[in-house]
């Protein structure tokens, strides 16, 4: 084999798509994956939305205060941030080993266990990482009150806020307005008294309206709960662990509605603690009618001794602002068809031909009627209108696209419709995009959101802090002061270490060692080729560029015939073997469902035609000569339920390329993906990296759960996914998929129903292959949040411990098991502070097998964030993002929930570390332990069966308009129907293998 293959992307993994591997440039089809495509151009109907009113340029963000250079990106070298400044540790620092000592002496307990220590192992160094120290009076005290808005029924969503902005407008709140912060909905803290009872009256009025002799009344009661003494939260992290137990949230919530609250009243939120800052000039054009903005995470967090808050970029995608007829015909001009109901569903707009402006929301575009079609009986008129002439009668304005835009619906009763022309509708800014970015979405977010650490640790300390409020004027107008809080301007140093770095082992040549978590293979046979019985290629034929003649053509013959000398000299045996050439024709493609059902049907019929049940391949090559996202994930689907089929599918674009090594690079990485579904083994580590692991028979298992996207049908399945090794040599990892309601337990959504059963289908596997079960379990949990932790515990735990009960109930089997989650829903980075090989990659990041352990963890968890590959991840609201060898590495964060093997952090942290290089699709180390990794690629396999549903949808079934009961028995028909789709699930012939990979 030759070249370097690299990892996939990231943990994120939705799955592969043709020719898009290790090696390849991008996964073409995934939010998840991709370098990006050429970045847009400014301006023009090309590059976005016409240039009307309220539609900025777009095309690539205009750097602010933090812009310089990417570096490590063919530009200038990259910089060490804050370099020359001083490296000043914290004095607690040096306390943390008596911490540890302490938590010695208490009885060690399998849940939530204490840390065990600190990690020694490993180069020593020091990095810096966007925490900021929060300063406060050590006895300081808050008052916490709950906000009582009536009348209830009309003070709701976007109201309430505005509401609380007339409340701190009004004379009688004019004392209390720099002392107090709230959560613009339900929950103020003071940081004095205030008096009770204290009611304000309002009368509701928009921004730029005067008067209105109609105006809501509202009366805002805020109602004294309880006091928040910051004495309790100091005790917790004091890190005594009979001060363990005590719930720091109310303490955590209330500071972060301090330290945000000049933030909340200056930006846009996303989420709980994202701040956007949106800016006609500060932005980039990611596709018609969607744009990135920079903003910055920030929130409060508890360490040994010390609060402090996290600070990070972070960006998501908004809808362009501008006008809504504008857009439309955008839509029609530019994608040639009318705005998907899911891209409008629900949008905020606002109208101004009542005098002022009045926002309103999106339930429905009205695609069959428009201004001079759609009538209603007006009162005020004595007789049906149509809305073009309830507008010129009432409003005196003569609508321009009366009879060629369709009307929207902005009311939510389903009864009494509201329509309104699109032209005179202003999409509202400040909006975050709630769909699933597409492909082409995604390249340009990257591109927009990649830059080199140096770039982001400028833009969080010279732009965030200001903007957030924390320094500068903002900060004097803010109510900080009045709460006696200030946060140190200065990232914490903390200490590190690099982890030595395993070897990679092939059945010949020399053992390898990796560079910057990569290698290269040159002349070496895999570690244990796999074996081809019989293969058969199908050839998908639909009129694009690029395609094969015919099974007969003579460049298919000698494509397929280079393919096969690739396999042979990469160790699989039986590669001589010609294989079974089909070939199906199809309709020519389109976006509509059935033209792609029928070419499904063709395909389908091909295959059960011409290749015996009984006698299947070990492998269909199906050869593709354009991305489609009907034809992949439904070529799957016939695979790996309908018939039990190993597919590997390759872009002929990519496949056929004519470059010098480019060909045999692209063989390469599909090869190494066959022989892991041939049951072979493409490389192994040193013996010493694996002696963690084969001291006891071990089986590793991964866990996650993927849910419906924003773009999935209302009542779409999650799929969970259980992997599982099988082998000592922790290589091959069947799944286990299943589908659960999204919201089959509010409280435990994350959570896998069906895990004892998940469980016990892998532990059969695991004795069928070896013989025997397992001595040891080890999990590695992905997919769920810090908040969660008990969760996994209270409803997990209990079923992988009656997994072990049900399999072996005459002989008593309870093996010992660890869990550790995976983070990488995190806003934890790290900076090199000092240049050179040793310390920095060629782009600024922290060096492969970086771990910190130390500063920022847990108070008296077991955790550490470990940094592998070069591998990008971007902090999105919408999606995660990833990108080989560019932007700002996040390292995955990594705790143990349950630990009856009671490991040392130097045994798991370069334990997780080197098994991180085992990734079998791979030449490099990826970022996340490959058990997760897998657990989250077959998740994703899962999302292609029922791909109509999860993918495709434009939510347009189910509409705002439909009564509660109308909306809940639609999605119990959707989920029934995915139920249906589903079928048996996985086909018995593949259940031993990885036909997911």
């Amino acid at each position: 084999m030759s070249g370097r293959q690299q990892p996939r992307g990231a943990p994120r993994g939705r799955g592969p798509r043709p020719g898009q591997g290790p090696g390849s440039s991008g996964r073409g089809s995934s939010p998840s994956r991709g370098r990006g495509s050429p970045v847009p151009s400014s301006g023009g109907p090309e590059s976005g939305f016409p240039r009307g009113r309220g539609f900025p340029r777009g095309g690539p963000f205009r750097g602010g205060p933090s812009g310089g250079s990417r570096g490590g990106r063919g530009g200038a070298p990259a910089q060490v941030f804050a370099e020359g400044q001083p490296l000043n540790q914290d004095a607690r620092i040096g306390e943390l080993d008596r911490l540890v000592q302490a938590f010695s002496r208490v009885r060690l307990q399998p849940e939530m266990p204490l840390r065990p220590g600190f990690g020694t192992l490993g180069r020593p160094g020091v990095l810096r990482t966007n925490f900021f120290a929060v300063r406060l009076p050590k006895a300081a005290v808050f008052y916490e009150y709950e906000i009582d808005i009536s009348p209830k029924a009309q003070a709701k969503g976007d109201r309430r806020g505005r509401i609380l902005e007339l409340v701190e407008r009004s004379a009688a709140f004019a004392n209390y307005r720099q002392h107090v912060a709230h959560d613009r909905s339900q929950r103020l803290v003071s940081a004095q008294k205030l008096p009770q009872p204290l009611s304000v009256a309002i009368r509701y009025l928009e921004e730029d309206q005067d008067d209105d002799p109609n105006a809501l009344n509202f009366t805002v009661d805020i109602k004294y709960q309880k006091d928040i003494n910051m004495s309790e939260l100091n005790d917790y992290m004091d890190g005594k662990p009979e001060h363990r137990d005590i719930d720091t949230q109310p303490y955590l919530s209330a500071m972060n509605l301090v330290v945000q609250s000049y933030a909340s009243k200056h930006g846009v939120r996303v989420g709980r603690n994202k701040y956007f800052f949106p800016s006609p000039t500060d932005h980039y054009m990611l596709s018609l009618g969607v744009e990135a903005h920079r903003g910055f995470f920030m929130s409060i967090r508890p360490m040994y001794k010390q609060l402090m808050v996290n600070i990070n970029v972070c960006m998501t995608a908004f809808y362009t602002p501008g006008n809504l007829a504008q857009a439309m015909m955008a839509f029609q001009q530019q994608s040639h068809g009318d705005m998907p109901q899911a891209f409008a569903n629900r949008l905020k707009v606002a109208t101004r031909h009542l005098g002022y402006t009045k926002k309103s929301t999106i339930f429905k575009i009205m695609t069959s009627l428009t201004a001079r079609t759609a009538r209603f009986d007006c009162e005020e008129f004595g007789r049906k209108v149509t809305v073009e002439e309830f507008f010129k009668l009432k409003h005196k304005i003569t609508l321009r696209h009366a009879a060629d835009l369709p009307v929207v619906n902005v009311s939510n009763n389903p009864k009494r419709h509201v329509y309104m022309p699109a032209e005179i509708c202003e999409i509202l800014p400040g909006q975050a995009y709630r769909g699933k970015l597409d492909p082409e979405q995604t390249s340009s977010m990257i591109r927009f959101a990649c830059n080199a650490p140096e770039v982001n640790g400028n833009a969080i300390v010279n732009e965030g802090f200001p903007r957030l409020g924390l320094t500068g004027p903002g900060a004097a107008a803010s109510t900080l002061n009045a709460f006696g809080v200030s946060v140190d301007p200065n990232m914490a140093v903390v200490p590190s270490r690099v982890l030595p770095t395993p070897s990679i082992r092939y059945r010949t040549g020399n053992a390898l060692v990796p560079r910057n978590a990569g290698w290269n293979i040159m002349n070496v046979k895999l570690q244990a080729g796999g074996t081809i019985g019989t293969w058969a290629v199908l050839l998908v034929q639909d009129g694009r560029q690029g395609e094969f003649e015919g099974p007969n053509d003579p460049q298919l013959i000698a494509f397929l015939k280079t393919f096969l000398a690739k396999c042979n000299s990469s160790g699989i045996a039986g590669a001589d073997k010609p294989p079974k050439i089909l070939s199906v024709t199809l309709p020519r493609p389109r976006d509509d469902t059935p033209n792609r059902e029928r070419a499904l049907t063709a395909i389908r019929d091909t295959l059960r035609t011409n290749l015996n049940s009984k006698a299947k391949p070990s492998f269909v090559l199906v050869l593709l000569s354009g991305v489609d996202k009907y034809i992949y994930p439904g070529i799957k689907k016939l695979g790996d339920i309908d018939m039990g089929l190993q597919t590997i599918h390759m872009l002929l674009g990519k496949a056929r390329d004519s470059r010098p090594n480019k060909q045999d690079q692209y063989f390469s990485n599909v090869i190494l993906k066959v022989n892991v579904k041939l049951g072979g083994m493409n490389h192994l580590l040193d013996d010493g990296s694996m002696r963690w692991l084969r001291e006891k028979k071990t089986m590793i298992m991964g866990i996650d759960v993927t849910h419906p996207s924003p773009n999935s049908l209302p009542g779409s399945p999650s799929i969970a996914a259980v992997v599982a090794s099988v082998d000592d040599n922790f290589v091959q990892f069947p799944a286990s998929l299943s589908l659960q309601k999204p919201d089959w337990n509010k409280d435990s959504k994350e959570m896998v129903e069906k895990l004892t059963a998940m469980t016990i289908e892998r532990l059969e596997v695991y004795r069928k292959k070896n013989g025997r079960l397992p001595d040891r379990v080890f999990v590695y949990r992905d997919g769920v949040s810090e908040g969660q932790y008990h969760i996994v515990l209270r409803e997990e735990l209990p079923k992988v411990l009656a997994a072990f009960k049900q399999i072996s109930p005459k002989a008593p089997y309870k093996p010992t098991l660890t869990i550790a989650i995976c983070g990488k829903r995190h806003h934890a980075r790290f900076w090199p502070t000092a240049p050179g090989e040793a310390n920095m990659t060629n782009n600024g990041n922290t060096v492969p097998g970086t771990v910190v352990d130390k500063g920022i963890t847990d108070v008296y968890n077991f955790d550490f964030y470990l940094q592998w590959s070069l591998v990008l991840t971007i902090a999105l609201t919408t999606f995660q993002a990833h990108l080989g060898l560019q932007g700002h590495v996040r390292p995955t964060h990594y705790t143990v929930v349950y630990d009856e093997n009671r490991y040392t952090a130097d045994v798991l942290q370069q334990g997780t570390h080197t098994a991180s290089y085992l990734y079998a699709r791979a030449t490099k180390a990826v970022s996340l332990v490959p058990a997760a990794y897998y657990a989250d690629i077959a998740c994703e396999r899962g999302r292609d069966y029922l791909n109509v549903l999860l993918n495709l949808t434009d939510n347009s079934s189910v509409v705002g308009g439909a009564s509660t009961a109308d909306k809940e028995a639609e999605k119990e028909r959707v989920y029934e129907g995915a139920v249906k789709m589903w079928g048996r699930g996985i086909h018995a012939d593949l259940k031993d293998c990885m036909f997911y990979i």
